[in-house]
């Protein structure tokens, strides 16, 4: 989870909301992502997504199971589908997202009994405020600015 942190710092220092997520497979991490809507201008380019990117070139697969995800920010909805269909095992993930979370707190995606793959969740409280704190601190800013 640190290293999604130094992730989630670099988009911040980009401009981009602080979110960064690393992908762990065999107690290594594969992968790593941070947010890149504003500087790429493509609103699909989370955290989440280009970590899942980054896997899948990596592995040379489409498939993810046996890799776990770490974020700082609960997942989106279009990033928790995005997890499911590359079946990762397990997400980690430090602060809740009330407005926008997939997993726990919004869409609640893996709640349908339908979906295609359901991983086990992990919400690590002990770094859900430091989370939550580089969230406020970035979008303070964002108000002053604006």
């Amino acid at each position: 989870m640190n290293q999604a942190f130094l992730l989630a710092k670099k988009a911040y220092q980009h401009g981009d909301v602080p979110i960064g997520a690393v992908i762990v497979k065999d107690n290594k991490i594969i992968a790593r992502g941070e947010n890149r809507v504003q500087k790429s201008k493509n609103p699909t380019l989370h955290a989440e997504i280009v970590a899942i990117n980054k896997a899948c070139k990596k592995l040379n697969a489409k498939f993810l199971d046996d890799c776990d995800l770490y974020v700082t920010l609960e997942p989106c909805a279009m990033c928790a589908t995005a997890i499911s269909f590359a079946r990762i095992k397990n997400i980690y993930f430090a602060a809740t997202d009330e407005k926008g979370g997939g997993i726990t707190s919004n869409a609640k995606i893996f709640e349908n009994d339908k979906h295609l793959w359901k991983p086990k969740i992990i919400q690590m409280d002990e770094y859900a405020e430091k989370s939550a704190q580089m969230l406020r601190e970035f979008f303070n800013n964002l108000r002053k600015k604006n």
